[in-house]
């Protein structure tokens, strides 16, 4: 099931990510649910493809590499 809007995201997303990468967890998982069949899969590779740009600081908070 793709999201239409970042308000859509799970809450483990939307607590814990900047705006930005709210943005590309959403464009990775959509692209990656048109791909894989298991919906699991499309997480793991949404998450992936936030943490090609973002880390957790010392503060456990997440920002741009």
């Amino acid at each position: 099931m793709p999201y239409d809007s970042l308000k859509e995201l799970p809450d483990s997303v939307k607590d814990n990510l900047p705006k930005h990468a709210q943005e590309i967890y959403k464009e990775a998982f959509n692209s990656a649910s048109d791909q894989y069949d298991e919906e699991e899969t499309a997480h793991k590779v949404a998450w992936s493809a936030v943490k090609n740009k973002y880390e957790k600081n010392d503060n456990d908070n997440w920002v741009k590499k």
